[in-house]
């Protein structure tokens, strides 16, 4: 898990994942209108400032800020919702197979600015 946190209780996340380059246009008017019942089950099960960044090559990369990934991840996949949204996305992915947030890779933060000159100042 993400070492940095903005005020204790929250941390950032970041994960990539690759969508099919065939249909790079699809996939961002499906993310131009997300189901309402889709953004209420994310904001309800933890996932706070949530963006997804994609490349013309295909790279998606996720961030958001949560106060715990792995329980937030477990709510939404108990969540109906995330069922159909996954098999609505399915297709969208390099490889096809399996839901797409379980293909999610999460990078690790190696640097943060804040907390580095935080550090700073107080040692200085």
């Amino acid at each position: 898990m993400n070492r940095f946190t903005d005020d204790g209780a929250t941390t950032h996340v970041c994960f990539v994942s690759r969508v099919r380059r065939d249909r790079l246009e699809e996939y961002k008017a499906a993310h131009a209108a997300v189901w309402p019942e889709m953004l209420e089950a994310l904001a309800e099960t933890g996932w706070h400032d949530y963006r997804l960044f994609l490349g013309a090559d295909g790279l998606l990369v996720g961030v958001l800020r949560t106060d715990d990934y792995e329980r937030a991840q477990r709510d939404m996949a108990a969540r109906e919702v995330n069922e159909r949204w996954q098999a609505a996305m399915k297709d969208f992915f390099e490889p096809a197979e399996g839901r797409p947030d379980e293909g999610f890779v999460q990078l690790e933060e190696v640097f943060h600015l804040e907390s580095q000159l935080d550090a700073a100042r107080r040692a200085g």
